[in-house]
């Protein structure tokens, strides 16, 4: 991993990190656990031995037998002695409230960060160049994603993937099908990359990279821009930038097009009231919005539908809401991380470094 020397950072903004970007890939919704239930980090001690003759491990390991070819002796290797990092359970356990925008925003876009990311755009223009015309992605915001995903690759994570996913597939019920998926995915990507998985590191939630991927999302995204056919999240500046574009790409950006645009301090409407308060997957049309808000905004490209996205004004600056528009743009950022204030975040920070 290219990693520079640099100042430690404080680690209240470190901790701040791990949470939010660890679960930048997982489901919004989960299941509220009551304070009787006990928790998974309380059912185990670290270092615990990991049963690999289980039945749930016996059944995983013929899987990667019979459909992906691992030899027996292979995963007898890799699972050697696997064992539960609690550190992770104690991480997935904590509920991380959502924090209104006035507080979330100062943890992204900072005077730190926008310096950074403009010099980061001089510094890869070239690049960045070639990465615009091949996949049509702006390159403001495939930087700001790469600042508020890894603070430009300074920080990709410290624990073992391996070693992660099987203690969330073994010891994390309620998501133990998911990370199964995922420990089998970074196994395929570790051999069709020539990595070694005990090697890997990333966030207690199994992301890992310059891009935070998860395993599933690096096998379906991740591009090799630098000449060698390998996908390196890790080191080459190439793949990582181009990796974040296809992703994008792939859910349909389309550069130059509007991003979002303010609607008031107000919605005027029950379709945009409840467009809102659906979160993401809330839509209205631009007709709808223009008629209801009296708002002057751009056409969406396609006359696709738009989001509503309400947005929290600190009680020092007057309180109460700012209301934008999101467009399909907007819409891309948030098939990257379901929250609507991660892409605002994403959003106004391109517009600040650009």
């Amino acid at each position: 991993m290219n990693r520079n020397v640099r100042r430690k950072q404080p680690l209240l903004s470190i901790l701040v990190w791990s949470i939010t970007t660890a679960l930048l890939f997982l489901p919004v919704h989960q299941p509220t656990v009551s304070a009787a239930t006990p928790k998974a980090a309380d059912l185990v001690k670290d270092g615990q031995p990991i049963d690999t003759d289980s039945p749930r491990y016996k059944k995983l390991f013929a899987e990667l037998r019979d459909t992906h070819q691992f030899t027996e002796k292979e995963l007898q290797k890799l699972f050697k002695g696997v064992s539960i990092k609690r550190r992770v359970l104690e991480l997935m356990d904590k509920q991380w409230e959502a924090k209104p925008y006035y507080k979330y925003r100062p943890l992204f876009i900072t005077s730190k960060t926008i310096s950074t990311g403009k010099k980061k755009l001089k510094q890869h223009r070239e690049l960045l160049d070639r990465i615009e015309q091949e996949f049509g992605v702006d390159r403001e915001i495939i930087v700001a994603i790469w600042g508020i995903e890894s603070q430009f690759g300074t920080h990709s994570g410290s624990f073992p993937v391996f070693q992660t996913l099987n203690t969330l597939f073994d010891a994390y019920p309620r998501r133990s099908d998911f990370f199964r998926k995922q420990l089998i995915h970074f196994l395929l990507l570790c051999r069709e990359n020539q990595m070694d998985p005990h090697q890997v590191k990333g966030s207690y939630a199994g992301a890992f990279g310059q891009t935070q991927f998860i395993p599933s999302s690096f096998r379906e995204y991740a591009v090799s821009f630098d000449g060698d056919k390998r996908r390196d999240v890790f080191n080459s500046t190439e793949d990582i930038l181009a990796s974040i574009a296809n992703y994008l790409h792939r859910f349909k950006w389309r550069r130059t097009a509007p991003i979002y645009a303010d609607i008031g301090s107000e919605l005027k409407s029950k379709e945009l009231i409840s467009a809102n308060a659906k979160g993401r997957k809330g839509r209205v049309t631009y007709q709808e919005i223009v008629s209801a808000q009296g708002v002057d905004i751009p056409l969406p490209p396609g006359n696709r539908k738009l989001s509503v996205v309400g947005l929290e004004i600190a009680p020092t600056k007057g309180g109460g809401y700012r209301y934008v528009a999101g467009y399909p743009n907007f819409q891309a950022i948030t098939e990257w991380n379901h929250s609507n204030r991660y892409a605002m975040a994403v959003s106004e920070l391109a517009e600040a470094i650009r």
